[in-house]
């Protein structure tokens, strides 16, 4: 529940309405403002700004119990929303969902006002099983997905939402929805169409629900809603488990935008600039595993030199001053390069990496190859590291292993 604004505190903007304000404001506001509110023809204009601004505040302001945090954290490096997830990321986000499972969160959440609203899917898991409109939806890596609930209307309905991105549209899959108990919604897939930016009008998408029958229903359970109204935890009819957020963390909200590949490198600059205004101290070459996920430059050169450089593969960072860059070719064979690094400045270290050779089985052939350049740490923590390498390319790089002890 938010707090109560305090005269030293800026007004919560989420508190304001603008459907003829009925709705008395929690913060005091003179008639004449009111009156330029009610009256003025740049109320819309405001109002989305003011959302823009409440989004903002929002996204800063994310709070998890301890519990919900050990999922969310859990969560974080998973790619695919699951699909790429290794056995021990299962078994970690199947620990954190039943942990949140037997506490108690909101006791009745079909009839909670909390439900309602968008959700962000984060994971999912997918059994054989599965629907072909819920494989529809769930098998789209490269797009952000999320849910619509909203049964307190006159027309209650359970949508399932496909983004493309802000400049194209998404699909949006529509299902009558009906409360059955306490934790379980019923739903019935009815309609579905394409919204795209560029028309101003809806496209419809061709699937026959008549003739779709038992596939079209289903019901899903509701085992955990936060006491804040920001996590979900749903089970599907099919087995499918499902996690979802309203809002996400920073680390959530970067590794969302690097899937969709738009607007990578201002979402970097953001989230470099919220963690030094937080005063995080300065990140130091952390050991263990870690699977380059974006660079600020596509391979320009040849494969091997791309590889020797770090721009593509695994790094393994040993505790000794060791480093090797670890790259799959094809028929299991591996390109691999190790090298050294030193601490050259508060966060700079100096790459020297020399010892290459391509690696099959017990055997392995040598390169003769060198590669030297200074790596500078802009943010790291025990998921993801951000630095700039060679050639000034940054370089987001997530951790694959348990521990990192190598």
């Amino acid at each position: 529940m938010a707090a109560a604004v305090t005269a030293a505190a800026p007004p919560n903007l989420t508190s304001l309405r603008f459907h003829g304000w009925r709705e008395k404001p929690t913060f005091s506001i003179s008639p004449t403002t009111l009156r330029f509110f009610r009256n003025s023809s740049r109320t819309k204009h405001l109002t989305q700004v003011l959302a823009l601004v409440d989004e903002q505040q929002q996204q800063q302001q994310v709070s998890f119990t301890e519990e919900e945090n050990s999922l969310v954290e859990a969560l974080i490096g998973i790619q695919g929303r699951g699909r790429s997830a290794s056995p021990q990321q299962l078994t970690d986000v199947e620990r954190a969902v039943q942990a949140l499972e037997s506490l108690q969160g909101i006791p009745d959440p079909t009839s909670s006002s909390l439900i309602e609203g968008r959700w962000q899917l984060m994971f999912t898991t997918r059994p054989g099983t599965a629907s072909p409109i819920q494989r529809t939806f769930v098998g789209v890596d490269f797009f952000s997905v999320f849910q619509e609930v909203f049964l307190r209307t006159n027309d209650p309905r359970v949508s399932n939402i496909v983004k493309f991105s802000d400049a194209i549209g998404e699909l949006k899959v529509e299902a009558a929805a009906s409360i059955k108990d306490r934790k379980r919604i019923l739903f019935r897939f009815d309609r579905a169409a394409f919204s795209f930016k560029f028309l101003p009008f809806k496209v419809p998408y061709p699937v026959p629900f008549r003739l779709l029958g038992d596939e079209a229903k289903g019901w899903l359970d509701t085992t955990y809603l936060s006491q804040s109204g920001n996590l979900r935890i749903s089970r599907g009819n099919k087995g499918t488990t499902f996690v979802l957020q309203k809002k996400t963390e920073p680390r959530q909200r970067l590794l969302s935008t690097i899937s969709t590949g738009t607007g990578v490198k201002e979402a970097i600059d953001e989230f470099i600039s919220f963690n030094q205004n937080k005063g995080i101290g300065e990140p130091e070459l952390q050991e263990g595993e870690w699977e380059m996920l974006w660079s600020s430059q596509e391979e320009t050169d040849s494969w091997l030199e791309n590889a020797a450089n770090g721009l593509m593969g695994k790094q393994i960072v040993k505790e000794n001053g060791q480093i090797k860059f670890v790259v799959d070719i094809l028929l299991g064979l591996k390109f691999s390069i190790t090298g050294t690094f030193v601490k050259s400045g508060t966060t700079t270290y100096d790459i020297t990496m020399d010892d290459a050779a391509i690696i099959g089985g017990q055997f392995g052939y040598p390169v003769e190859l060198e590669s030297k350049f200074k790596l500078e740490l802009l943010y790291s923590d025990d998921k993801i590291r951000i630095t700039r390498g060679y050639n000034k390319i940054v370089f987001v790089h997530l951790r694959t292993d348990g521990t990192g002890q190598k």
